[in-house]
């Protein structure tokens, strides 16, 4: 038998479901905050718990009850014990352990409670990671982390959501050679892995040449993404991606179809690597930006990265020339008609990319 429900009943529905309403819906402050201080050989950290939170997973009510050192100090080893399991520090790739957290100390003013620890390194740290998801319980739990280096705030990070850790590079030699470990790779990597700028370099190749003018070549194209990489990541100049994925396959079209009219001209390649080497210094730092910069190192962070680019370009310079040489020693007939085969490829390439970049939203970078 169906049944109807009347306006009582729904008042009453109503009133059922606020009264079962999770506590998170009424978060006075979903927020959570950790110190790290770095110092010569050990790190000291500090956190700033909420009492709301601190609450529900330790179960007092009222909230206020936290503040209570009677309520709060016999709870001190279960607060502890979730820090543990929850907030990770690794120092150079090491997950590092706060052995002891000393008691938790009310804050009233702030309606929070603090715990300190320190880590004892005996040595000096290049790169600390901090991840945390404190209060799983709260999707909308933000973590405010500070990094302090020799007393001061030098980087600041909210973890939260997909946002879950943040790496700081130390102010110190140890931290910079942390950068260069770190971006050096991703640079070689990115330039391997990344076709369009891969292919644009090998077009530029394609048609052999003097190695003096090979080397012309591959500078002009260092030179010039090497300054628009620094304006891009400096935020001196910041052109959307939707412009400079598609005029970076246009520059690919542009050295296929060049190839194949250098016949009628003189070598014009030196001058088409500067002039689209500045498109192409964009979308390397689009990469570079998505990766996280270190604030505290940035200058060393866009060496570093671009150093990478560099010896990747050279690598694959190397064996592309290398391989097109000794083809055109052995048959220079051959080694025409490779040239002339992989232009075509190289324009069909790149219509493609032009095609799938403006037209397609799925196809952009």
């Amino acid at each position: 038998m169906k049944r109807t429900v009347g306006p009582l009943g729904s008042l009453v529905g109503v009133l059922a479901v606020l009264g079962v309403a999770t506590p998170a819906a009424a978060h006075p402050a979903p927020f959570s905050f950790v110190d790290v201080r770095v110092q010569a050989t050990s790190i000291d950290v500090e956190v700033v718990l909420h009492v709301f939170d601190v609450a529900y997973e330790l179960g007092l009510q009222p909230p206020d009850r936290v503040l209570d050192p009677a309520a709060l100090g016999p709870r001190a080893g279960r607060l502890a014990a979730l820090l543990l399991d929850r907030l990770h520090i690794s120092v150079d790739g090491r997950l590092q352990t706060v052995e002891t957290w000393a008691n938790p100390e009310p804050l009233p003013e702030r309606q929070s409670v603090s715990l300190r620890g320190r880590v004892d390194l005996g040595r000096a740290p290049g790169v600390v990671d901090v991840a945390a998801v404190l209060f799983p319980y709260d999707p909308a739990h933000q973590t405010f982390v500070n990094f302090y280096d020799d007393g001061e705030l030098n980087a600041q990070a909210i973890l939260g959501g997909d946002e879950t850790s943040h790496e700081y590079f130390v102010g110190s030699r140890q931290g910079t050679l942390a950068v260069i470990q770190k971006f050096v790779p991703q640079g070689v990597r990115h330039i391997l892995i990344g076709p369009d700028h891969l292919l644009f370099l090998v077009g530029l190749l394609l048609l052999g040449g003097p190695v003096r003018r090979l080397l012309m070549v591959i500078t002009a194209f260092t030179v010039a993404h090497s300054v628009t990489l620094a304006l891009a990541v400096l935020n001196v100049v910041t052109p959307p991606g939707n412009v400079v994925e598609p005029i970076i396959a246009l520059s690919i079209v542009y050295v296929g179809a060049d190839n194949l009219l250098v016949r009628t001209g003189r070598d014009m390649r030196v001058w088409i690597a500067l002039v689209f080497g500045l498109i192409h210094g964009f979308g390397f730092a689009s990469v570079l930006r998505e990766m996280g910069l270190p604030s505290g190192a940035l200058g060393w962070s866009l060496f570093s990265f671009n150093l990478g680019v560099e010896i990747g370009q050279i690598a694959v310079a190397v064996v592309v020339s290398a391989a097109l040489m000794a083809l055109r020693a052995r048959s220079d007939v051959a080694g025409r008609r490779l040239a002339f085969a992989g232009s075509i490829v190289v324009m069909a390439a790149g219509t493609f990319w032009f095609v799938q970049r403006v037209f397609f939203a799925g196809g952009m970078a």
